[in-house]
């Protein structure tokens, strides 16, 4: 049964309506698609919900023009299985956040994926979200519609409003429809991997294969599994091998199939020092990288549950990611690398929410608080504060699109009022 507590609008014309009147009452509105983001940000958020999930459907898909044109409350699971049956893909592999909530993966709808903006483990090779989508329609918060590019990559005029979109986690407005660029899914696959590196060991594994010629498509160091004594942070120093800590750090290589094995020699040789280069097998390296990419490898639901942990989710220059992980160890933290060390995926314990950011300011980065116990999340901003300059040129355009501020006002509010 439909909740009654949730608008369901049947099309764009009556969210138009719905966020019209909203705008009018000066109601705030929290637009949800798959429900697997709703833990980021406060808790207990005021809001009345809208749901997307009767704008659904594909509008236009043409596999010979790498072209998608689909409505935002499309499961993102319904739109990879429709890309697969032409052998293709979306490129930036979008990252599934419904495991780290407890959630099954796959519930995510491509308006959601769209409006938080944050790719998966290609991110590294294939660029960000944002470079995929080529235009949308959308509802703003003042109830009016508007469109911004279209079907071609090259069709720019004016601001590319697509890349404000992306990632404004619907603050700015309701996308109800986009468009994406998709790509051929690559011939060959291989993924090679070290075993048994500590964190800073297996970052400059990782920084030497992306300053070399193999071209890697991926790469990544997730950590080995924890033990008592690996979990104190008295016994942890930058480049140490406590009990427990060693991971293993994986790359992955794609194209055809004489390319990759004379890329894969180059790695072999240039890695030899650091040990053994396995070839992992297709069925564990697709359950390795699906981990990356859905945040299995941290349990799920573990703040919720009992855990005073908090994930933080770090993004850095290529060359700082393995020093900010180094640095969070000393604070207790366990962290991921992704994008080749340009992210860091880290649960470390709440009373260092201070030190995280500034370790990731001081690295040239910010940090996103991803999951945490409600208590920490009612007093913590989600997301890295703002410099004054950037505050102020985002309040002008949110009074442009959204002048009454109805569109989820309070998930990233700095603290409870």
């Amino acid at each position: 049964m439909p909740d009654p507590a949730i608008l369901t609008p049947a099309n764009e014309a009556e969210l138009g309506d719905i966020l019209a009147s909203a705008c009018a009452d000066r109601r705030p509105v929290e637009v949800v698609g798959g429900g697997s983001k709703t833990g980021i940000g406060r808790p207990q958020r005021l809001a009345q919900k809208i749901s997307t999930a009767q704008l659904a459907g594909v509008v236009d898909y043409d596999p010979a023009e790498l072209v998608l044109t689909v409505r935002a409350g499309e499961p993102l699971a319904a739109i990879e299985a429709l890309l697969a049956q032409s052998n293709q893909m979306l490129a930036f592999e979008p990252f599934d956040f419904g495991p780290i909530f407890g959630h099954a993966a796959g519930a995510s709808t491509i308006g959601g994926v769209v409006a938080a903006g944050i790719a998966g483990s290609r991110r590294l090779s294939a660029g960000n979200v944002r470079d995929h989508v080529l235009g949308f329609t959308a509802v703003s918060g003042a109830g009016q519609s508007f469109k911004a590019g279209g079907r071609v990559v090259k069709n720019v005029t004016g601001y590319d409003v697509s890349k404000l979109m992306t990632g404004s986690w619907g603050r700015l407005a309701v996308m109800t429809q986009m468009t994406l660029k998709v790509m051929p899914r690559p011939r060959t696959t291989l993924t090679l991997a070290l075993r048994g590196l500590s964190l800073a060991e297996g970052a400059s594994a990782l920084a030497r294969a992306l300053r070399s010629q193999a071209d890697p498509a991926a790469a990544a160091f997730t950590p080995g599994s924890e033990t008592p004594e690996s979990k104190t942070p008295e016994s942890k120093t930058p480049g140490s091998k406590t009990p427990g800590s060693e991971g293993l750090t994986v790359i992955r290589l794609e194209g055809s199939g004489p390319s990759i094995e004379a890329r894969a020699r180059l790695l072999g040789d240039l890695l030899a020092d650091a040990g053994a280069v396995d070839r992992l097998d297709q069925g564990e390296a697709q359950r390795l990288w699906a981990s990356v990419r859905d945040g299995s490898w941290l349990g799920q639901g573990a703040s919720e549950g009992g855990s005073d942990d908090v994930l933080w989710r770090i993004s850095a220059p290529l060359s700082a990611g393995g020093g900010v992980a180094e640095a969070l160890a000393v604070l207790g933290g366990r962290s991921l690398l992704d994008w080749g060390g340009a992210l860091v995926w880290a649960l470390a314990p709440a009373g260092a929410t201070s030190q995280i950011r500034s370790i990731a300011e001081s690295a040239g980065g910010h940090a996103m608080m991803v999951r945490a116990p409600s208590a920490v999340r009612k007093l913590t901003p989600a997301l890295h504060p703002e410099t004054p300059g950037v505050t102020a040129l985002s309040a002008r355009v949110k009074a442009a699109l959204d002048p009454h501020a109805i569109l989820d006002p309070q998930r990233f509010r700095e603290a409870a009022q």
